[in-house]
């Protein structure tokens, strides 16, 4: 739909240029009309719902109501001496109705309207949302000396009796916190509560639940660009420790505090965790910290990691390389990769825990590649936007994203189910 209404404004737009150009006449009148009519068969699109009304449609309409109303006081306002014609001026304006309508259209370009992949589970799915204070903490990209403040999405059983097992999940390095949200809702389906903290400053946007909104940091962006193992290892282990520090502070935070409220009795969703059954997950630097966090605590039975190196096992650097623990991961752990980074683990010296772990022997842990997925194609963002997931990932999907999340999403509601419900040993699927 969003390509064809762009392609039929170049046709109009072009198509009156011409018909201007030939009759050497700006064609005020008939700009007018069409502009009016355009406004009026958008919103008959809208209302007859061919066009689901979201964000993605607001600039397109605003525009659209605005070249309305300056054509209808064209039409029935004072008339004014017509314009001059001028053929420059003409290419023009066609030129810059492009260039706006564009523009009003990017957002329904970005993200067009998508297919979320149905959760198979018996349970239908209830949210809450809830920002926890970290009264021990003050923020690290933040001057203000306030204190930390995470912000926590919760999906679960609806009208369920439990008590369900626990995962949480960290979004990746600029990501926010419902980025695997068709895997939230399988799990939740089938019998877990999940809770997604964003992580402030370190992903896009993260509101709290008085409407506060806290953007992206510059100064963590920068860090990003800049950090590159291969040329200066120490440069990299301090960025890798101050961001495992804030995102597995951020997780202690979640954990502590969903974990205090169930023993606490609190009712809602904390009634219904089962606190013996924990499972942590994550996206890129999301699962570097869920892998942290399997060291960390004793009360995590089982961590998935979707393409993150073992940033955490990292103790150091020593005549220029990297210096990883040597004590066995201890609980079992399912490492998910893509095209991405899986021709390259043992290039890149921040995965050198994940390559020792690949040649290891542990009887828990468990490697699978996704081949015909980059690395952003294991989010959601696959479906959301695919042309930003083409363009960060620097190729075409050869998987169907769709396809593709549901075998994700199915393997790791697997792994949890034998780890976290005992339901029989856990296999990888058979050629993905």
């Amino acid at each position: 739909m969003v390509t064809a209404l762009f392609l039929t404004a170049i046709v109009l737009e072009l198509a009156l240029m011409a018909y201007s150009l030939a009759t050497r006449s700006s064609q005020e009148k008939t700009r007018s009309i069409i502009r009016v009519v355009a406004l009026v068969l958008f919103t008959l699109l809208v209302a007859t719902s061919l066009i689901q009304w979201s964000f993605r449609w607001v600039a397109l309409a605003a525009l659209l109501l605005v070249w309305a109303l300056l054509a209808l006081l064209k039409l029935f306002g004072r008339q004014r001496p017509a314009r001059a014609y001028r053929a420059r001026a003409i290419v023009f304006r066609a030129i810059a109705a492009l260039v706006l309508l564009f523009l009003a259209l990017s957002p329904a370009l970005l993200f067009p309207p998508h297919p979320q992949p149905a959760a198979t589970g018996p349970y239908a799915v209830a949210s809450a949302q809830y920002t926890y204070t970290d009264e021990s903490r003050a923020e690290l990209y933040d001057s203000t000396g306030e204190m930390r403040k995470v912000n926590v999405a919760f999906w679960y059983p609806e009208n369920a009796e439990g008590p369900f097992p626990l995962v949480v999940f960290s979004h990746g390095a600029l990501g926010i916190r419902t980025s695997n949200l068709s895997l939230y809702h399988e799990l939740a389906s089938h019998g877990y509560v999940v809770a997604s903290p964003d992580h402030p400053y370190l992903s896009f946007w993260s509101t709290d639940t008085d409407g506060q909104t806290t953007f992206l940091s510059m100064d963590y962006f920068r860090e990003l660009q800049q950090e590159d193992a291969q040329r200066d290892k120490e440069q990299s282990y301090a960025y890798y420790q101050k961001w495992m520090s804030v995102r597995m502070g951020d997780l202690h935070v979640v954990l502590d505090t969903i974990l205090g409220e169930a023993s606490g009795g609190a009712p809602g969703v904390y009634s219904l965790v089962d606190p013996e059954r924990i499972g942590v997950m994550g996206h890129s630097l999301g699962g570097s910290a869920a892998l942290g966090m399997g060291r960390e605590r004793g009360d995590v039975s089982a961590v998935i990691a979707l393409e993150s190196p073992f940033m955490f096992d990292i103790q150091g650097v020593d005549h220029g390389e990297f210096v990883l623990t040597r004590e066995p991961y201890p609980v079992p752990v399912l490492n998910v990769y893509s095209d991405s980074a899986w021709g390259h683990l043992s290039e890149w010296p921040q995965y050198a825990g994940n390559v020792a772990l690949l040649s290891g022997d542990h009887p828990a842990a468990f490697n699978l590649h996704i081949d015909g997925l980059g690395h952003l194609g294991l989010t959601d963002l696959a479906l959301s936007s695919p042309l930003l997931v083409r363009l960060a990932d620097g190729a075409r999907p050869a998987r169907d994203s769709v396809e593709g999340l549901r075998l994700i999403n199915e393997t790791c509601l697997r792994f949890f189910d034998a780890y976290l419900k005992n339901h029989g040993k856990f296999q990888l699927p058979v050629a993905p």
